[in-house]
């Protein structure tokens, strides 16, 4: 609990002055994705992803809630130079010739398209 509350209080203080994104963290814990959603471009904002004090206190939770993935590395993630990276437990790729399709598509969802792929040429008859 000293390590949770001490990663709070750090957010806390670098979220002083946005009275939203403090709200967000003061409330009732919930599901990761609605958090990263309310909080995440607030803390790259204020540099949280860039304080080594942060990242400092977030490694040492890690390391007390998940011991194995932390020892094995879990969290250490380098996309220099990748090409359609997917990382997470529960992400999901869809290729297509045309990029990604869906009927249904719900939750924090985000696609980004770099170069659009070219349709191929239909063949003559």
């Amino acid at each position: 609990m000293d390590a949770y509350t001490g990663l709070r209080d750090a957010l806390r203080h670098r979220l002083t002055g946005r009275p939203q994104a403090e709200q967000v963290l003061e409330g009732e814990e919930t599901d990761p994705g609605v958090w990263q959603a309310r909080l995440g471009a607030e803390l790259a904002e204020v540099g949280a992803d860039r304080d080594e004090q942060v990242l400092a206190l977030a490694r040492q939770l890690l390391a007390l809630v998940d011991p194995e993935g932390t020892r094995t590395g879990k969290y250490q993630v380098d996309l220099r130079g990748a090409q359609q990276p997917q990382v997470g437990d529960h992400t999901v790729r869809i290729d297509t010739n045309y990029g990604p399709t869906a009927g249904t598509m719900s939750g924090p969802v985000t696609v980004q398209y770099g170069q659009l792929p070219v349709p191929p040429v239909q063949p003559e008859e």
